[in-house]
C-alpha cells in the first residue's frame, strides 16, 4: 500500500469502541501508528437496560466527529463467539481442484444452507504439491451466518461508511500474535517461519475470552465463558454492591479499605477461569500431542485485574505475560499516549485488523459480502471503462468517416464478384453455426442427463445408509444356527421387495393406516403422527420361524418383536459389528400394515425349501388376512383357503392347516380317504429320478417316503417414514432417553439379511420373490 493510504482498524466491543490508523513505509518496510481513538460505552452493552442498537451509533458518530477518514480504508471485526472456525485436512487433490473439495466440505460442516452464511476459506501452510497433487494439507474454514454480517455492518452503512474488510476477533489476535510477537511476514517463505513452539493467547473481554494456540502455522481457537463482568457480578452478589460501584471496586482492588475480602469474593471466579483453560489446554494436548505450549500472553482490558496474572503462573504452571506494548510498529505520538497506554492491552483485535488491512499478515479471508465487494470493484473501473468507451467512439467516428469517403469510389463492376463469395461464404458459416449450435444443444442435454445421476454427491450416501439400516434391523441367524434345516426354528426373514415413494402428506397417509395395525407402532410416534414431506418405505417379505412354546416367536407376532422393535432403535449393533444408526437416521413411525395367517405345507428336509410350490388350495387363495382393509389398500389378501385341501388332507380347513401327524407328514398321515390328488406335487411329483413325491395320480405313496416337516410361511407388510438427517446432526442422543440408548441387538434378531434392494429406490422390482437361501427354483407369489 502506498504511503499516503492508511487503514482504520475498529473494533466494538462490550465496553467501547477501540480504534487503529496504520499506514505502510515501503521504502522502510514499517508499519506506522499514525493515530487511534478510544470511545467508551455510557453503559456496557450486555447490560439489561443497555441498547446496543442505539449506543453503537453513537460512539461511531462520536469517533466520525474527531477523526478524518476520508481516503482511508476500514476493517471490522465480528465476535468469535457467532463466527464458525473450522480446520480440515484436505485428501490428495489436484491443486486446481481444492477449491471444489473446500466447498463440498463447506457444505458438511456449514449446519446451514450455503445460501444464508458468508464463507471463506484459506490454506494455513503445511502439505506439499507433487505430480499436480496436494498432500497433507490444512486448510481453515470460516463462516458467518448473513444476517449477523450484516447486522454487524449495518451501523456503517447507516454512516455511510464503505467497509474493506470484515474479519472474526480470533483470527485479528492471530495477526497480532505472528506479525508483532513472532516476527512473519507473508513475503517470507512459510516453512522459514516455523517457531517451534506454542503460544497461548488469551483475550479477556467482557462477558467471554477468546483462547487461541499456535505456533504460527496451526491455529486452535476456543471461547470462554467467562469475562470481566463476571468478577464484576460476583462483587454486587457477596458485598452487596451496585454494578458500577463493583465495577470500580474490581479495578480499584489493591486500594480498597479491605483488599482480602474482595479477592476472597473473587475467588469462586478465579478458580472457574483457570478450570476452563486447564480444560482448554488438556484438550488441545489430547488432539494435538506432540505440541508444547512455551507461555502464556494476557490482552484485553478484563486482564489487567489485580492478582489475575499471579494466580494463573501458579495454577497452569507456565509463564503468563501481558501483551502492554506493540513491537512491530513504530509511531510514539500513538504509542506513548496515556489514553493509548492506558487501554493498550484492549487494542489488540483492532491493530490485527489494521495489519491485515495493510495485507501483510498471511491471513486473507474476509467475511464482508461478495456482493458488495463485486458492487465496488465495478464502480471503480467505471471510470476507466467510461475513458476507453469514449477512445472507441471516437475512433470508430472517425473510421466511418473514412469509409463513408471509399464508399463513393466502389465499382460495381470491380467488388460485384467478391461481394457474391461472401454472401456464400456467409451462408456456409451460418449452416456450420446452426450445425454446431444443435451439436451444442446435443452435449448440453447429455451433460444434463449425466449430472442427474452423478449429482447430489452429499446426499446420495443416504440412500446407502438407509438400505444398511433395513438390513441391519432384520433377525439373522449366527453361529451354528446357520446349519438349522427346519424353517420353523430359523431366525431369518426374507424380504423380498423395497419401495419408496415420496409422499408430500405425511398426515394423511398416517390416517389412511387401520387403526387396528397402530399397535405396532411406538408409543411416541402414535402421539406423535408425521407431517410434511417425506419418503414412505415399504418393506414385502415373508418368514418361517415358527416358535410352539413362545406366541412372541410365531406368524405377525414374530414381525412385530423383531423387525419392528429394531426399526424403533435409536441405534442397532449385533455382536462383533459395528453400530449402524436407525432412528438416527431419520427413520420413524415403523408399522406393520399388513400380515396373513401362516400357511401350513410340508417339505423334505433332504430337499431345498420351496415355500411358494404348495399343495393345491393354498396356492388357490391365502388365508384371510389379520388386518382390515384400508383405503391405501395395504391389507392382506381377504378370505380364506376356498375348500381348503382336497383329498386325504382335510380338505374342509378353513384357516389352511394341513391335519395329520404334529410331528411330520408321514406316510400313513398321507393315504388318507381318496389320497393325495394327482398334481399334490409340483408337476406332478419330483422328476423321474426315483426320488419320492406327493401322488402320482393314484392317490398312494411309495412305501420309502421320508417323514416330512411342517414349515408355517408368514406373509407381511411393514411401512415406515424416512425424513434424512443430514450427518452433520446426527450427533444428538436419542430424545427418548436421558442418556444414549444402549446399542444392544434385539435378543431375537440375530439374522442374517437376505435383503435384496433395488438401487433405483424410487422404482419397484419385479413382483418375483428371491428364493430363500438353501432352496432351488423359482417361487410364485402367494396371492
Amino acid at each position: 500500500m502506498a504511503e499516503s493510504g492508511g487503514v482504520w482498524g475498529i473494533d466494538i466491543g462490550q465496553a467501547g469502541l477501540k480504534a487503529i490508523r496504520l499506514r505502510y513505509a515501503e521504502a522502510a518496510q514499517q508499519s506506522i501508528a499514525v493515530a487511534f481513538d478510544y470511545v467508551p460505552h455510557p453503559k456496557i452493552l450486555s447490560q439489561p437496560d443497555a441498547i446496543p442498537e442505539e449506543l453503537i451509533p453513537q460512539a461511531l458518530a462520536k469517533f466520525l466527529e474527531r477523526n478524518n477518514i476520508e481516503g482511508d480504508s476500514i476493517a471490522i471485526s465480528v465476535p468469535g463467539q457467532t463466527s464458525l472456525v473450522k480446520f480440515i485436512k484436505l485428501p490428495p487433490v489436484e491443486s486446481s481442484k481444492v477449491g471444489e473439495i473446500v466447498k463440498y466440505e463447506a457444505r458438511q460442516q456449514i449446519p446451514f444452507a450455503l445460501e444464508d452464511v458468508i464463507w471463506d476459506y484459506q490454506p494455513l501452510g503445511g502439505g506439499i504439491e507433487e505430480g499436480g497433487y496436494l498432500l497433507d494439507a490444512e486448510v481453515g474454514l470460516f463462516a458467518m451466518k448473513r444476517d449477523q454480517v450484516l447486522q454487524h455492518l449495518q451501523p456503517f452503512t447507516d454512516a455511510k461508511l464503505e467497509v474493506e474488510l470484515i474479519q472474526t476477533a480470533p483470527l485479528a489476535l492471530f495477526n497480532v500474535l505472528s506479525y508483532d510477537y513472532m516476527g512473519q511476514r507473508p513475503t517470507e517463505d512459510e516453512d522459514a517461519d516455523e517457531v517451534g513452539e506454542h503460544v497461548l493467547l488469551l483475550d479477556m473481554g467482557a462477558d467471554n475470552t477468546t483462547l487461541l494456540v499456535s505456533d504460527g502455522q496451526g491455529i486452535w481457537i476456543r471461547n470462554v465463558p467467562i469475562g470481566g463482568n463476571h468478577f464484576t457480578r460476583a462483587l454486587t452478589k457477596e458485598m452487596k454492591l451496585t454494578f458500577a460501584k463493583a465495577e470500580h471496586l474490581k479495578c480499584n482492588a489493591t486500594k480498597s479499605p479491605d483488599p482480602r475480602a474482595v479477592f476472597q469474593a473473587l475467588r469462586p471466579v478465579f478458580n472457574d477461569y483457570v478450570s476452563e483453560i486447564q480444560r482448554s489446554i488438556g484438550y488441545f494436548s489430547s488432539v494435538n500431542r506432540d505440541a508444547k505450549i512455551s507461555k502464556v500472553l494476557g490482552m484485553g482490558n478484563g486482564f489487567k485485574l489485580a492478582g489475575l496474572q499471579k494466580f494463573l503462573q501458579q495454577n497452569l504452571q507456565y509463564d503468563v505475560h501481558r501483551v502492554d506494548n506493540f513491537q512491530a510498529v513504530v509511531g510514539d505520538s500513538v504509542l506513548n499516549a496515556p489514553l493509548f497506554q492506558e487501554n493498550i492491552m484492549s487494542f489488540g483485535v483492532a491493530y490485527g485488523l489494521a495489519i491485515q488491512g495493510l495485507q501483510q499478515t498471511r491471513i486473507k479471508t474476509t467475511l464482508l459480502p461478495p456482493e458488495i465487494a463485486l458492487a465496488r470493484k465495478i464502480r471503480r473501473k467505471k471510470p476507466w471503462a467510461v475513458t476507453t468507451a469514449a477512445v472507441l467512439l471516437t475512433s470508430l467516428a472517425t473510421s466511418a468517416a473514412l469509409s463513408a469517403n471509399v464508399l463513393s469510389s466502389v465499382s460495381e463492376d470491380l467488388w460485384g464478384k467478391a461481394e457474391a463469395d461472401v454472401e456464400q461464404l456467409q451462408s456456409q458459416v451460418g449452416t456450420f453455426k446452426s450445425d454446431y449450435d444443435a451439436q451444442k444443444q446435443e452435449n448440453t442435454t447429455i451433460k444434463d442427463r449425466g449430472q442427474k445421476l452423478l449429482g447430489n454427491l452429499e446426499t446420495r450416501e443416504y440412500w446407502l445408509e438407509i438400505y444398511k439400516a433395513i438390513n441391519e434391523a432384520l433377525p439373522r441367524d449366527v453361529g451354528d444356527e446357520k446349519d438349522e434345516v427346519d424353517p420353523s426354528k430359523q431366525n431369518r426373514m426374507k424380504i423380498w421387495r423395497i419401495t419408496a415413494s415420496k409422499e408430500a402428506d405425511l398426515k394423511a397417509w398416517f390416517d389412511r393406516i387401520n387403526k387396528a395395525n397402530l399397535s405396532s407402532m411406538d408409543d411416541d410416534d402414535k402421539k406423535e403422527p408425521p407431517s410434511g414431506k417425506a419418503y414412505v418405505f415399504t418393506l414385502e417379505g415373508i418368514h418361517y420361524h415358527h416358535d410352539k412354546k413362545n406366541a412372541d416367536g410365531q406368524n405377525i407376532e414374530y414381525v412385530k418383536r423383531t423387525l419392528i422393535e429394531n426399526l424403533q432403535q435409536w441405534v442397532m449393533q449385533h455382536p462383533g459389528s459395528a453400530p449402524v444408526p436407525i432412528r438416527k437416521l431419520g427413520i420413524t413411525h415403523a408399522v406393520l400394515v399388513s400380515g396373513d395367517r401362516p400357511i401350513r405345507f410340508p417339505f423334505d428336509p433332504t430337499r431345498k425349501l420351496d415355500s411358494q410350490r404348495t399343495l393345491p388350495g393354498v396356492s388357490a387363495g391365502l388365508p384371510g388376512s389379520q388386518f382390515a382393509g384400508n383405503a391405501d389398500g395395504l391389507a392382506g389378501a381377504q378370505g380364506g383357503i376356498p375348500g381348503g385341501l382336497p383329498g386325504g388332507l382335510d380338505g374342509g380347513d378353513p384357516g389352511g392347516e394341513l391335519t395329520g401327524d404334529p410331528a411330520g407328514l408321514t406316510e400313513q398321515s398321507l393315504s388318507g380317504a381318496g389320497g393325495a390328488p394327482q398334481g399334490f406335487a409340483p408337476s406332478g411329483g419330483y422328476p423321474a429320478s426315483g426320488r419320492p413325491g406327493f401322488g402320482g395320480g393314484n392317490g398312494q405313496v411309495p412305501l420309502e417316503t421320508k417323514t416330512y416337516l411342517w414349515a408355517h410361511q408368514t406373509r407381511f407388510r411393514v411401512q415406515f417414514v424416512w425424513k434424512p438427517v443430514p450427518a452433520a446432526e446426527r450427533l444428538a442422543k436419542d430424545p427418548r432417553a436421558n442418556a444414549e440408548p444402549n446399542a444392544e441387538p434385539n435378543t431375537e434378531s440375530n439374522t442374517e439379511s437376505n435383503t435384496e434392494p433395488s438401487t433405483e429406490p424410487s422404482t419397484e422390482p419385479s413382483t418375483e420373490p428371491n428364493t430363500v437361501p438353501g432352496t432351488d427354483g423359482a417361487e410364485a407369489e402367494n396371492q
